[in-house]
């Protein structure tokens, strides 16, 4: 069902602030309770409207010998109630804010005003959930309806259930305990299972203390979630004792959002992004186990298993067994799938209307250049890799341009970081980066054609456990500003690339908060005259996450882009996949980068590419021709 712009039982669950009368009949603080709902996040917030006179009987309302909780309970409503002006006067508030309105009538007459206010669904309250008369009412209106099933046996529930469905109404039943606040002990918490048998559409209204008992009720499948919410506990009346103060509520509303995030939709297992990296570093492979040639016939005496995980997995041993060997094979080189085909895909010449190269390491570079000669040779370094002879691995001078992609760790397990607060850190990675500078300069006699060499650079702004708030941002940036102007640049242009916002680092999600927004870049592009590697991938993730529209974000990004990292994206962790294996409209996107970048080169940045002499950026390549 709908309420407002919220599908409920879509997977996000609806979260209702239960206000009541915890306003103590003040406007003023009415008004802070809405305010403070949905600052915490809240989906909307809920009041009660009351005729007195058509609740109780006459004698009650008199006071006429009705016990001492009877008596209690009405001095507060006496004494709490909204006016109905008031009620119109806090609806139009929410409207003004854009913020959705919901209100529990406990009487006909209350349904008649509510009417015509323009509510969107009606909320239930345990004690009317036998009400038929009132129910029948509600019915009438075609709204939606939520009802809390507190203090109703099971039989209850289900010929209130039937009732609505005789009627065609779209509602959905809270699973609550009905005191004030519900001991643990009496919760019940695993009825919610039984509720759904009942009817499918169900939530959990808490009066327990804490919020525990709320998020366990949401991994349980809760499509609603409705607390009651105070500015202070121990003031007067029933409801605030088991009500949550501001902290609470925002807490409660943030762990919802992560569980439903983790929840995900229980259907497939799919090994997630971060877990691959872990698998490659830690998981096991099948390798030769001596040096074999071409035509071999492998023998259980030819295979053997060994770490990394980054060749054929042991599970397809036996199918590997019996396959003539299409290659020669040094000791320990990984067996690949394409070891079970008669076939491997293998590079060819090119052809593009732009620049267009392969990423290398040092110690594959001679086996590539014998096989293909790009436009652009891009150099990914390791930290190791900075302690290495380039002519050991380079001899001679070659066509084409270079690029060179800067670590991202340093020696000590350590993330650049150009923008860190922590001074001795942001000064150690200003002597790191300035190394790749002079080792990128000292490549330019292999490369004599290139003039001006790109050095491609993740410059920090990482957090470990959560974003950084906006207002901090900006600190950041100017320190990278700063950074950028202690360092010599002389002959060589460094190019921050876009970020994804969940890099991984060390097998596990981190947040990053530099160059991921769009209007951000382009801002800090146009103060610091910088120019960009536009990583599509990790944008496309920006996009998928932030709801922007990644074409837009495209031709924004353009114009500021010197250099290309081209691979298909899924989701918000799928990054670098194989060209087509991902969302990425590439004619699309190829016609916005011929337009806003004709330019500027490229390579497909295809995750563990390199496998198999390359096999992954072939494919990509074959896929991308014609796109560019």
């Amino acid at each position: 069902m709908k309420i407002g712009q919220h599908e409920i039982g879509k997977g996000r669950t609806y979260f209702i602030a239960e206000i009541g009368n915890n306003h103590n009949g003040s406007m003023e603080r009415a008004i802070q309770l809405i305010d403070q709902a949905f600052a915490a996040g809240a989906d909307a917030v809920k009041f009660q409207m009351r005729h007195l006179d058509q609740i109780y009987r006459q004698r009650t309302l008199r006071k006429d010998g009705e016990d001492l909780g009877t008596e209690y309970v009405l001095d507060l409503l006496l004494r709490f109630e909204l006016s109905i002006d008031q009620h119109r006067e806090l609806a139009d508030y929410c409207r003004s804010k854009g913020a959705l309105y919901l209100c529990t009538p406990w009487d006909g007459r209350s349904v008649e005003v509510l009417e015509s206010m323009g509510v969107p669904a009606y909320k239930v309250a345990s004690a009317d959930l036998t009400n038929l008369p009132l129910l029948d009412r509600l019915a009438q209106t075609g709204k939606p309806l939520i009802l809390s099933t507190g203090m109703s046996t099971p039989d209850e529930v289900r010929a209130t259930a039937a009732f609505l469905n005789k009627r065609n109404v779209q509602f959905a039943m809270l699973h609550c305990n009905s005191t004030y606040p519900a001991p643990l002990h009496d919760i019940n918490l695993k009825w919610i299972d039984r509720l759904r048998e009942i009817h499918p559409l169900v939530g959990y209204s808490g009066h327990e203390r804490g919020i525990n008992v709320s998020l366990a009720a949401v991994a349980l499948g809760a499509s609603i979630i409705e607390r009651h919410f105070t500015l202070d506990r121990g003031m007067e009346g029933p409801d605030h004792a088991a009500s949550l103060t501001f902290p609470e509520l925002a807490r409660l509303i943030e762990g919802i959002r992560e569980i439903e995030e983790a929840l995900g939709d229980g259907q497939v297992r799919v090994v997630s992004q971060g877990e691959m990296i872990n698998r490659e570093n830690l998981g096991k492979s099948l390798v030769a186990a001596t040096a074999l040639t071409k035509g071999t016939v492998l023998t259980p005496d030819n295979v053997k298993v060994r770490s990394p995980g980054q060749g054929l997995s042991p599970q397809r041993y036996e199918e590997l067994l019996g396959r003539t060997l299409q290659h020669d094979m040094a000791e320990e080189d990984f067996f690949y799938p394409s070891d079970l085909r008669d076939t491997r895909v293998e590079p060819r010449p090119y052809k593009f209307a732009r620049p267009w190269g392969v990423p290398v390491r040092y110690h594959d570079f001679a086996e590539y250049n014998a096989r293909i000669q790009p436009d652009v040779w891009e150099f990914h370094l390791s930290y190791s890799d900075m302690e290495l002879n380039p002519a050991d691995f380079l001899q001679g001078s070659h066509p084409g341009d270079f690029v060179v992609h800067a670590p991202e760790l340093f020696a000590g397990s350590r993330l650049m970081d150009l923008a860190s607060p922590d001074e001795s850190y942001r000064r150690e990675s200003l002597r790191e980066t300035q190394r790749v500078i002079d080792i990128t300069r000292g490549l330019k006699r292999f490369f004599p054609r290139t003039k001006r060499p790109l050095i491609v650079a993740n410059i920090g702004g990482f957090t470990m456990d959560e974003p950084l708030p906006a207002n901090v941002i900006q600190s950041y940036y100017e320190r990278f500003a700063g950074s950028l102007a202690e360092l010599d640049l002389d002959g060589v242009e460094l190019i921050p690339q876009t970020m994804a916002p969940f890099p991984w680092h060390f097998g596990g999600q981190r947040y990053q908060n530099l160059f991921v927004k769009i209007e951000e870049i382009v801002e800090w592009c146009q103060r610091l005259k910088l120019r960009m590697c536009y990583d599509v991938s990790h944008s496309a993730l920006t996009c998928n996450h932030l709801n922007y529209d990644f074409y837009q974000f495209s031709q924004l990004v353009a114009p500021w882009t010197a250099h290309l990292h081209l691979g298909d994206a899924k989701g918000l962790n799928g990054e670098g996949l194989q060209v087509g294996e991902g969302t990425i409209d590439f004619d699309r996107l190829g016609a916005i980068l011929r337009q806003g970048c004709p330019d500027a080169s490229f390579i497909p940045e295809i995750w563990q590419g390199h496998k198999n002499s390359g096999e992954g950026f072939w494919i990509a390549m074959e896929r991308l021709e014609g796109r560019l």
